[in-house]
């Protein structure tokens, strides 16, 4: 039934983005099917956000439907399945618009609805991308396309640890303490190969080298190699070490492949890729890396113990507009650093506190439009999601486009951050485990040195001062008047008893 159902889903989506022909790439990432688009214009973007188990869409470098964790997961090779037949069964013609299915001009101005407030999250962030696409948020992207395929490992290897942890305090099954332990430090002690490796593929060079220069970091035996007068030891650079290893290792070859004869490519240039940039590696890029990964962590540290509550306000506020302007692909390496050094990130509960923020000013919206049934309509699909740190749906489709309900979700985030960096300064710090989840599937990835039980304690009520900091924000600030009232008397069919005019204008923003 299950692959029924992700079937289903694959079958409802792929008409709405123009067909099999119009398909020129997918992927997904933890929530979103990413899709390549021969033409923008053939996507029904409405009939989207209404297929059952779509969570929103979303424009970036791709076209982005976000489906929640999980079922990105399943829905994705059924899509893809579904692609490969089609286009075997049925060569079709090159899609090309109708006016049967062109897109009506309105004869009047529209309700402001759901719909035409998430039309226009996805033009604010259309046009972000055009105005943003530099090559420093290039590159960033570019780092984040490292690490994201890692995420599920660190995932599933954290919460193994945790359980470890947990039965180990218990003094439960100790025989399988050990087993958990091995399990969940396997993935971590070798990260820096699969760093390389991704930073390889990512850069145009070939994988395999990129990893096989990125495992002399986690080499036992670089522990007889000196540089700088001191001994190096095994891992140190992590993979901040990696991902500079790997990338010299991509500009290597790609020089030789220019100069080596065509002849003697084959075995020159992976002999000399692998040999100047582990040699480099050894005698330099360790130790600088060694000593910027060290700096990262007593600087996180630094942060929290002396202005905990300060820091936590400024990043739990900031960390929305740093998603909409793709400046958060920037921590992806420190939060992995972090995770490497210490076994947890301080930095990702307290930004978490962002998406509590935005839940809870989308619970005002909700109440502070009663009459708008489309706008509610969306805001209860998209609260669950919400609720386990999916916020793309809110963002985009309520509170960005609306404007002031954007800066009170911050609002939100800064009071949750501020809460959770207060008990940093207090001396009881925690982290997690892995990156990538948020919200309440946060939890079984909390680790902190005053135990397991006040680290969720402390993030819980971070949590719910988020909601209600943000809920009482947007409810007493969120809306201007004459918002108010345009949108609440305007976004659905009349009512009966309260008739409206039939002219309405639409929200002018």
């Amino acid at each position: 039934m299950a692959t029924d159902k992700n079937r289903a889903t694959a079958s409802a989506i792929l008409p709405l983005v123009g067909g099999p022909d119009n398909i020129t790439s997918i992927a997904h990432c933890m929530t979103r099917l990413r899709i390549g688009l021969r033409d923008r214009a053939l996507v029904q973007d409405a009939a989207l956000r209404a297929v059952p188990g779509v969570l929103g869409v979303v424009e970036d470098d791709t076209y982005q439907i976000v489906l929640g964790p999980g079922a990105v997961a399943r829905v994705t090779p059924e899509f893809e399945a579904l692609v490969a037949e089609e286009r075997t069964a049925t060569p079709s013609p090159s899609p090309s618009p109708s006016p049967a299915s062109a897109p009506a001009p309105a004869a009047a101005p529209p309700p402001v609805t759901a719909g035409e407030l998430a039309d226009r999250g996805a033009a604010l962030k259309a046009a972000r991308k055009e105005r943003n696409a530099t090559p420093v948020k290039l590159f960033l992207r570019r780092i984040a396309n490292i690490f994201v395929p890692l995420i599920p490992a660190l995932i599933g290897c954290g919460i193994i640890a945790g359980l470890g942890g947990l039965l180990a305090n218990l003094g439960a099954l100790p025989t399988v303490v050990p087993a958990l332990a091995a399990i969940a430090s396997g993935f971590m002690s070798l990260i820096a190969v699969f760093v390389g490796y991704n930073t390889a593929k990512e850069f145009g060079g070939t994988p395999i080298l990129g990893g096989a220069v990125a495992s002399i970091i986690v080499f036992p035996g670089v522990a007889k190699v000196t540089a700088f007068g001191l001994a190096l030891s095994p891992g140190q650079g992590g993979v901040l070490g990696a991902l500079c290893a790997a990338f010299l290792a991509v500009r290597v070859e790609k020089w030789c492949h220019r100069r080596v004869p065509e002849a003697l490519d084959v075995l020159l240039t992976p002999t000399l890729t692998v040999l100047v940039s582990g040699l480099i590696t050894l005698f330099g890029l360790m130790f600088l890396a060694g000593e910027v990964s060290a700096a990262i962590g007593r600087c996180a540290d630094w942060l929290l113990a002396t202005g905990g509550a300060f820091a936590g306000l400024v990043l739990g506020g900031l960390f929305l507009p740093l998603v909409m302007l793709g400046l958060h692909q920037a921590l992806i390496p420190i939060h992995t650093t972090l995770i490497e050094q210490s076994g947890h990130t301080v930095l990702l509960p307290i930004l978490a506190m962002a998406g509590a923020g935005q839940v809870g000013a989308a619970f005002a919206v909700y109440l502070r439009l009663p009459h708008n049934g489309s706008l509610r309509t969306t805001i209860k699909s998209a609260l669950p999601a919400g609720f386990l740190g999916v916020g793309e749906p809110l963002i985009y489709g309520v509170s960005l486009p609306l404007g002031r309900p954007f800066v009170t979700a911050c609002a939100g985030g800064a009071a949750g951050g501020a809460f959770v960096g207060l008990f940093s300064q207090l001396g009881v710090t925690f982290g997690s485990t892995a990156i990538g989840p948020s919200g309440w599937a946060l939890f079984p990835l909390l680790d902190g040195t005053s135990g397991l039980g006040t680290a969720v304690a402390i993030y819980a009520g971070g949590l719910l001062t988020g909601y209600l900091a943000g809920f009482a924000a947007t409810y007493f600030f969120g809306f201007t008047k004459p918002m108010l009232a345009e949108l609440n008397r305007s976004a659905t069919a009349p009512d009966p008893t309260s008739p409206q005019p039939a002219d309405t204008p639409a929200l002018s923003r």
